[in-house]
């Protein structure tokens, strides 16, 4: 069993993670929409559902542990 301070750090890791992935999923939409001079930001918004949905699928996978 891990103790609560372990738990803290590696909970308080994953947040930064998330943050920190979706900062630059929204940079990199953002980039390559003004680059595709598309004319509705498409991929500043689908990057980062992206990667949000990925982050939701590796902590219900790393948190389900029987």
């Amino acid at each position: 069993m891990e103790s609560n301070k372990q738990l803290l750090y590696k909970y308080a890791g994953l947040a930064f993670q998330l943050l920190a992935s979706l900062g630059v999923a929204t940079y990199i939409g953002y980039w390559t929409d003004e680059k595709a001079k598309l004319p509705f930001p498409l991929l500043v918004w689908v990057l980062p559902l992206i990667v949000l949905v990925g982050m939701i699928f590796k902590t219900v996978k790393d948190t389900n542990k029987k």
